[in-house]
């Protein structure tokens, strides 16, 4: 640990917090097609699982339609369970070595489950942010108690870390009011 306090470090756990949930929130599924609704679905292929994107090309040409080109043929039939196996539910649709995915419209039913899976997300990194700011506080405590930062240093780092939470915690709602909107939307 080195002798000066350093808020960037803070500051790079907390934007890593935020790209997590923004990852987490685009495998939800909304009204549109989305290649990143796949990302989740692993495939049991060569002794492992594996990703859909390593096994096939993945693409959306139209607004409700996922086009799956697997390279082996061999595959078809796994990345179909697999993709019938998940949360998704979406039947594929295979011709050939091109699997379709339509996306049908959400039930009502269905949206209000989004947007409380959608906020459960949401929680989980606002309390990622926080803990992030717990640990900058015990951090600051520490080289307190150790003499290497003064009263003044701590009570400045101390406003600026909670000045990042808060923009933080903004950002993270600003991120799931926008997906709730797409996930209303009809």
């Amino acid at each position: 640990m080195s002798n000066e306090f350093n808020e960037k470090n803070f500051s790079i756990k907390m934007d890593k917090s935020i790209q997590a949930l923004k990852k987490d929130i685009s495998t939800l599924r909304t009204g549109r097609a989305n290649t990143n609704m796949l990302d989740t679905i692993k495939v049991d292929v060569y002794g492992q699982l594996m990703p859909i994107g390593q096994l096939a090309t993945v693409s959306v040409p139209e607004a409700r339609l996922i086009s799956i080109q697997v390279w082996d043929k061999a595959n078809i039939n796994l990345i179909e369970a697999a993709i019938q196996k998940s949360e998704l539910g979406i039947n594929p649709q295979t011709d050939g070595q091109m699997i379709r995915l339509r996306i049908p419209d959400l039930t009502e039913e269905r949206r209000k489950e989004l947007i409380k899976v959608l906020k459960n997300m949401g929680e989980k990194g606002k309390v990622s942010i926080r803990n992030i700011r717990r640990e900058a506080n015990e951090e600051l405590k520490k080289k307190l108690k150790d003499k290497i930062i003064s009263e003044d240093q701590n009570k400045n780092f101390e406003k600026n870390i909670q000045k990042l939470t808060d923009t933080n915690i903004e950002n993270i709602e600003q991120i799931l009011n926008g997906k709730e909107k797409e996930i209303i939307q009809i």
